[in-house]
């Protein structure tokens, strides 16, 4: 029969900081509730290589007595409950006792605390659980902590630990959720020497999220305070022109704590029902203020997750509150038009060469070889080929529709040329890019003959074949000639953007795409850090053409966040699913018989198209035996 053992007090400290210090982000975290909860107008947080060496925290506000300055690395002990019945109304952030005596445990810890009666500070410094100096020190009144070498006693778990600008964007995650908690305290936050946030603190929430999540995400907001059943909701909700492409920008506090809550999440993605479009989703920055025994905030380790006495008032709380909102204050998307050329600056009827010239930044554009099956692309001029002289506006209009460039279904891999074709052309230029890997001859495939009858709601096209009657649907069958090509591609071609695209991020969802960065460079991006929960893509596959980049970034960031992280090149389907798509034809797009012509061959001539990437069918057989039947010919 197994001994029961009684657990030396080392181990079982050991134990319940693997609960409590999960990766850096969680000292700092429970760090910055202390301070919020001492009361502290001004909290600094800085660290070192993600936080794994050094992590310090400075508030201004109420200190540690020097009576109690040991009793804060003992387990289960704090100032902010006394009895039992505290855990059914408990109004602080921090309240169990047991962070500072796990991280004191794994990590070696300096503290440095004042009073405001006291003259003289205090210094205490404990590691892995042994204490190693108790003296005076002289400090302003308030408190810092000093945490290095987090978990240097435990290498197991130091191992476990990510790269350091995934640590560190961790913190910088728990850093501005909590200052969007708290506008009235201000935050600064260094790392690895670099002030990267800094916020007013003067109570303002909005100049707050300007702070954190900068000024596209804050000019999109709608203002929400709403109050039912002595509850009240206040905050931020984004425009419904403003959706995005997945809900990492949706913050939800109790009590200005930060929460997990599928019943405001429920509630305002159902507030905005009919408002936007399927597949997105609204950004929100809000706080629900009600009684403390109405939620239960000790249901688990991180206190992320709560549980509401009764769901039913917070769901009627955010819907009434979010909805009045939208209703009340949102107003029509606004149109911009591309401003008028600048003209060079005159003095005196002269040029003036001191000021330059402005001309607007262009997609930059590719000479590609013409090409008889190069269809539906965007219907815009040639400039190459233009020679007589245009007008200024006229100018203006060529330059702005070229921004596009057009939609070769053939042009993810350049075929090979043989020894003889190549020593007829002309040698090679230094401008002339290196050809892409040869790709092996494919045996070509007998097209069935049909007759192209037409095309419906600019949707479905019509042929006769074989004495029936299909009907493709061409956004499904060009989306999934997309996602083979971009399947069999040895190397997919990228154009480069003349202007990069600028993605803001969510802190989790940029995390993850820097973690992922091969996966991206793989499918044809060039993705690079931009800083602050921003990335910067300066190549995208030509398929694209430049379009829509941003939300194809955040919807793929989105499946990064949700696991897909282990993924090889070939299970990279669901990045070649959403390239696909966003690069086919739409319903509704204009096409002429020519084009859909070429492309009802192109579909025949690959049998194995019949479902698009989503699963559903791109050509619809009607048989001559059911159409005559509707009409009677045939009983």
């Amino acid at each position: 029969m197994p001994q029961i053992n009684i657990l030396p007090k080392e181990v079982y400290q050991l134990i319940a900081a693997g609960e409590v210090v999960e990766r850096p982000s969680s000292v700092v975290k429970e760090m910055i509730e202390n301070s919020v909860d001492a009361g502290a107008k001004n909290i600094t947080v800085e660290i070192k290589n993600g936080g794994s060496t050094y992590i310090r925290i400075t508030d201004d506000g109420c200190g540690i007595a020097r009576s109690e300055v040991k009793k804060v690395f003992i387990s289960h002990a704090t100032s902010k409950i006394k009895v039992s019945d505290d855990l059914d109304k408990i109004g602080t952030l921090g309240f169990r006792g047991e962070a500072m005596a796990s991280i004191s445990a794994v990590a070696k810890v300096q503290l440095l605390t004042r009073t405001p009666d006291e003259e003289i500070g205090t210094r205490y410094e404990i590691a892995g659980g042994q204490e190693l100096d108790f003296s005076d020190a002289g400090c302003p009144v308030g408190t810092t902590i000093v945490v290095a070498d987090i978990f240097f006693n435990t290498p197991a778990r130091m191992k476990f630990l990510k790269k350091d600008v995934t640590e560190a964007n961790a913190v910088a995650g728990v850093v501005e959720r909590i200052a969007v908690s708290h506008p009235e305290i201000s935050f600064r936050f260094i790392r690895d020497g670099k002030q990267t946030l800094i916020t007013s603190g003067n109570g303002d929430l909005k100049s707050t999220i300007y702070s954190v999540f900068g000024r596209e995400f804050a000019n999109s907001l709608i203002p929400v305070d709403y109050e039912i059943n002595n509850m009240r909701v206040s905050g931020f909700v984004t425009k419904p022109s403003m959706s995005r492409k997945s809900r990492g920008m949706q913050f939800f506090f109790i009590n200005s704590r930060l929460v997990k809550s599928q019943t405001a999440m429920a509630a305002l993605e159902q507030a905005y029902r009919n408002s936007i479009m399927v597949g997105k989703f609204p950004g929100c920055v809000l706080n629900i203020e009600c009684n403390s025994s109405f939620v239960d905030v000790n249901v688990h380790p991180a206190k992320i997750e709560v549980r509401f006495a009764n769901e039913k008032p917070v769901f009627e709380l955010v819907y009434y509150g979010v909805k009045n909102a939208i209703e009340m204050l949102d107003t029509p998307k606004e149109a911009h038009f591309s401003a008028p050329r600048p003209t060079q600056t005159t003095v005196n009827g002269k040029i003036d060469f001191f000021k330059p010239k402005e001309e607007t930044p262009t997609q930059m554009q590719f000479k590609q070889e013409s090409n008889p099956d190069d269809f539906w692309r965007v219907a815009a001029p040639d400039v190459l080929r233009e020679k007589s002289p245009k007008t200024e506006e006229e100018q203006n209009y060529v330059e702005e529709s070229t921004t596009t460039a057009k939609l070769d279904l053939n042009k993810f891999t350049k075929p090979s040329i043989s020894n003889e074709q190549q020593a007829s052309k002309e040698p090679k230029t230094q401008e002339q890019s290196e050809p892409l890997p040869k790709q092996e001859k494919t045996q070509s495939v007998e097209v069935p003959d049909f007759r192209l009858v037409g095309e419906i709601f600019k949707t479905y096209i019509i042929i006769e074949m074989d004495g029936d009657c299909y009907m493709i649907d061409k956004h499904a069958a060009h989306e999934r000639m997309n996602f083979e090509a971009l399947k069999a591609s040895t190397q997919i071609a990228s154009q480069v953007l003349l202007s990069p695209v600028a993605v803001r991020l969510s802190r989790e969802e940029y995390n993850a795409v820097l973690s992922n960065l091969d996966l991206y460079s793989k499918c044809g991006f060039a993705v690079e850090d931009f800083g602050n929960s921003t990335v910067l893509v300066r190549e995208c596959p030509s398929i694209l053409d430049g379009e829509d980049v941003s939300g194809l970034v955040e919807e793929t960031a989105a499946k990064l966040l949700d696991g897909k992280t282990d993924i090889t090149p070939e299970q990279m389907d669901w990045i070649f699913h959403s390239t696909s798509c966003r690069a086919a034809v739409k319903a509704g797009d204009k096409t002429s018989p020519y084009e859909m012509e070429l492309f009802v061959k192109k579909l025949l001539s690959n049998p194995n198209i019949r479902y698009c990437p989503h699963g559903r069918p791109v050509m619809i057989k009607l048989s001559k035996y059911d159409i005559e039947k509707q009409f009677g010919r045939i009983q």
